[in-house]
């Protein structure tokens, strides 16, 4: 400890210390080199601590970068450091977390955290004691700089100070941190509340044995109105509600109170903490009862607290209506990843609502969330509170206000749908007016809130609502300010899923109109535009396969297609949206598909090729697959659309062979898409596919588990696929994974979608092989005809209650104490193929034969009457 620098070294040193708080890149390049032959010296790390906490001669700045350095040092280099020289920066820490610099004090306590998290605690025993002890140093300082740095370890080290491996240290720390809840000092208070905040959620231990005394300490600084104390009370109130609701609710009228108070607060970061608060506690129960005695005084908050600020407004160019010529700068465009193709059954569809935000979370979007909360919770009954707030701020003066009542307006869409129908008739036109409005903010959020209603607006007369709303949108998919063109290419693409097969009548005037946008739009509208083109494709299906249609649309997507290179990122989308217009245009395809099949294929291959070399040379960047996986996306939906007509060009390519290779690939998104691309083909031309049975089988049998779910449903299905069209031969390949499905269909906790894909893939296994699949139907059935009630109707369906009409016919005795599920499965069809009612009619009738007369009536008796009538209606039973 008794080391000392020498002059000439300080001499050295503090010139390029200097030179470093240069803007200069030039200046920068030069300090690096010089650091980096520092490092050669043993003492270096001595010499910047030694700046750090001694040299009080220096400005603070210097001093405070010499810390800075010497913690990227430890970071990198602190396991071959050694170790009188980190006893010697471990004492200088000590001694200087007192320093009278609040900017030391906190550069000291960040050393001093990261020399714990690089070392671990347990190689510093004497840290936590020294620093428990100096918070009752009567000098503020060293208290304060104390606290600093245990906030920090206590952030980065919760786990371990909770742990037996230091003997339990939050035992004394947890109530020493209370004691300065009440300190003069309101940087005291909030460091102690801060400190405690991040042991919560994973219910430490030590707090819970101290929860009532944190709970009666954070009501008493209730009334503390310094604005970081405020805000750390709140993060505690929220994580509380969070996992202690049960100890909350005694003191939650009080708590409500604070937070309602906190949400209206004049600093945003604290009414942001306390508007997080709503969010946690909508998601329990027993919230509506707490939320109810103060919902007239909480929602005109959350909508006055949705009002863009001034800041707001300037980093959105709030004031900028015309910019759609700028070009997009590189951070304006969010990272973007392709999503791996999954087969999922059509049942009844959630919403996936897409947040296209603009900026980060803000105060804004958790009071519009908030509000979208309560809407769900209270419904209509929340509606004599919000139609005057509505009234008020939807026909204001003042732009701000007139926006933050359109983005009410959408927020309680949801939640108040039933209530707001009434209403709908006078605000929809109203909203479609607003889309002209002068302020382009206001266009795009009536945009957004537009897409909210789109369910109503597609189920009213469509020359009242829809045509006005759809030409109005597509004419701001063309406005001059690119931010109206994102919000109008989502609103619509919302409105095509709604309307789907509604739009026919306008297509042309909407493929011209989103043409048009290709030539107008910058490069990040560009990528949300293929999303809208992609959508409309799945919305109207075949009805894009008209040759005016295809004249409109394919050119300008062939154009951008031929101009991107192969490593642009803007393949991706581009790749997605023409998988997409594919499975729509089916036929309508084929001359396009050449080139484009040809180029996926290309593009797999070069993956292949560049990830070889990286197996040679490590040294070289691993290839994106990304780029792989939307090709094999797109070889898909060219399956899906073409049909039959695909085989010419797989039987002249190697893309079986190519598959294979995929099938062994250790990425799940490689493995998902490529099976996905095999039922596909499977489907599509199963005689290219056939050679390749055994190694595609014995894919399909490694990737039926549940690790990664989508894979393992994507197995699920080719395996289906492969087995209808091999029908008896599949025999050999179906012993094998009767028993997989079967654990599958049986777990728990498993997604619904995979559950469906499953008891489909079981019933066409039945179909192409009964008599293996037959003796297991007690084991299966009951869950296999629950899922498939629920399942829209289509050839899956179809082929699956074949196969399970086949299986009843081989082993009846397997249905029989299940019989009424099966009833009740065959009655969800709407309009069942002649072949299979034929057969359900049988299995029925002759279910009823062998009970007799009496016995089925008394059976009969147990059904619901709307069952009754769906078999009688659809099986004259």
């Amino acid at each position: 400890m008794a080391w000392t620098p020498r002059n000439e070294g300080l001499q050295q040193l503090l010139p390029i210390l200097k030179e470093a708080q240069s803007p200069d890149t030039g200046t920068q390049l030069v300090v690096r080199m010089k650091l980096k032959e520092f490092h050669c010296f043993p003492d270096f790390n001595n010499y910047l601590i030694y700046v750090l906490t001694k040299l009080k001669t220096e400005d603070e700045h210097t001093r405070s970068l010499c810390g800075l350095i010497l913690k990227n040092n430890i970071r990198m280099h602190g396991t071959t450091l050694q170790p009188e020289i980190v006893e010697y920066i471990k004492h200088e820490c000590l001694q200087a977390v007192g320093d009278s610099s609040p900017l030391i004090r906190a550069t000291v306590g960040i050393l001093i955290t990261t020399i714990a998290s690089n070392g671990g605690l347990h190689n510093w025993p004497q840290l936590l004691p020294s620093l428990c002890e100096m918070l009752d140093n009567q000098d503020y300082n060293v208290c304060e700089g104390a606290f600093s740095a245990l906030q920090k370890i206590c952030e980065d080290s919760a786990e371990i100070l909770d742990s037996a491996a230091l003997n339990r240290p939050l035992n004394i720390m947890i109530p020493k941190f209370l004691e300065y809840f009440k300190h003069s000092s309101p940087k005291i208070r909030s460091h102690a509340i801060a400190c405690i905040n991040h042991f919560i959620i994973n219910r430490s231990q030590a707090l819970m044995l101290n929860i009532d005394s944190f709970i009666q300490n954070l009501l008493h600084l209730s009334s503390d109105d310094d604005p970081v104390v405020c805000k750390n009370v709140c993060n505690a109130l929220v994580s509380l509600v969070q996992v202690c609701m049960d100890l909350m609710i005694p003191h939650m009228s009080q708590i409500v109170g604070y937070i309602l108070l906190r949400t209206q607060d004049a600093d945003e970061d604290v009414a942001l903490q306390a508007s997080e608060f709503w969010l946690s506690l909508g998601r329990h129960k027993c919230c509506r009862n707490m939320l109810a005695p103060i919902l007239s005084q909480l929602l005109p908050v959350l909508v006055h607290r949705m009002h863009y600020t001034e800041v707001n407004i300037i980093l959105l160019k709030g004031n900028v209506d015309t910019d759609d010529e700028e070009p997009d700068r590189p951070q304006d465009i969010s990272p973007r990843f392709h999503k791996s193709r999954a087969h999922v059954i059509n049942t009844e569809l959630e919403e996936d609502p897409d947040d296209k935000s603009f900026l980060e979370w803000n105060l804004r979007k958790c009071s519009a969330s908030s509000l979208d909360m309560v809407a769900n919770i209270f419904h209509e009954d929340c509606l004599p509170v919000m139609l005057p707030i509505l009234k008020e701020t939807l026909f204001h003066q003042e732009w701000v206000i007139k926006e933050s009542g359109v983005l009410a307006l959408g927020a309680i869409a949801e939640g108040c749908m039933q209530g707001m129908i009434q209403h709908l008739p006078e605000l929809i036109p109203y909203l479609i007016s607003c889309l002209s409005d002068k302020k382009a903010l206001v266009r795009s959020i009536t945009c957004w809130t537009l897409s909210r209603y789109a369910n109503w607006v597609v189920n009213q007369p469509h020359d009242q609502y829809l045509k006005p709303l759809m030409e109005e949108l597509l004419k701001r998919i063309l406005d001059s300010n690119k931010r109206v063109q994102e919000a109008a290419c989502s609103a619509f693409a919302t409105l095509e899923e709604e309307a789907c097969t509604e739009l026919v009548p306008y297509l042309e005037y909407i493929l011209k109109t989103l043409v048009f946008a290709f030539s107008k739009y910058q490069h990040k509208n560009l990528l949300i535009l293929y999303d809208a083109v992609g959508t409309l494709a799945d919305s109207v299906g075949h009805h894009l396969n008209k040759p005016q249609y295809i004249d409109i649309l394919m050119p300008p997507l062939i154009d951008k297609w031929n101009l991107l290179k192969d490593n642009d990122k803007d393949l991706f989308p581009l790749l997605e949206c023409l998988s997409r217009i594919a499975i729509a245009l089916q036929s309508g395809f084929l001359p396009y598909c050449d080139p484009v099949f040809r180029r996926c294929i290309s593009l797999i291959e070069q993956t292949m090729n560049q990830e070889k070399l990286w197996e040679e040379n490590p040294t070289l960047d691993y290839p994106d697959k990304e780029v792989m996986v939307a090709a094999i996306d797109l070889l898909s939906g060219l399956a899906e659309g073409l049909g039959g007509l695909i085989e010419p060009l797989v039987a002249s390519s190697n893309i079986v062979h190519l598959l294979d290779k995929c099938l062994h690939d250790v990425m799940p998104a490689v493995l998902q898409s490529s099976l996905a691309l095999l039922g596909d083909l499977s489907k599509a031309c199963f005689s290219q596919v056939h050679p390749f049975t055994v190694e595609f089988f014995s894919s399909i049998v490694i990737n039926l588990n549940c690790s990664y779910i989508e894979v393992c449903n994507n197995a699920i299905w080719a395996l289906g696929e492969m087995c209808l069209k091999l029908g008896e031969a599949a025999k050999q390949y179906i012993w094998v994974v009767i028993s997989n499905l079967l654990q599958i269909l049986n777990r728990q906790n498993i997604p619904k979608t995979l559950l469906e894909n499953t008891a489909i893939t079981i019933g066409r296994l039945g179909y192409a092989c009964p008599g293996i699949v037959a003796p297991h139907l007690p084991e299966f059935a009951r869950v296999w005809c629950t899922l498939l009630r629920h399942i829209q109707d289509n050839s899956e369906k179809y082929s699956s209650f074949m196969g399970m009409c086949h299986m009843i016919r081989v082993n009846p005795e397997g249905i029989m104490t299940d019989f009424i599920f099966f009833c009740d499965a065959v009655a969800s069809w709407e309009n069942p193929p002649q072949d299979l009612r034929q057969m359900i009619q049988n299995i029925i009738q002759g279910f009823q034969d062998q009970m007799g007369g009496e016995n089925w009536l008394s059976f009969r008796d147990q059904f619901p009457p709307l069952l009754t009538y769906r078999l009688n209606n659809l099986y004259n039973i």
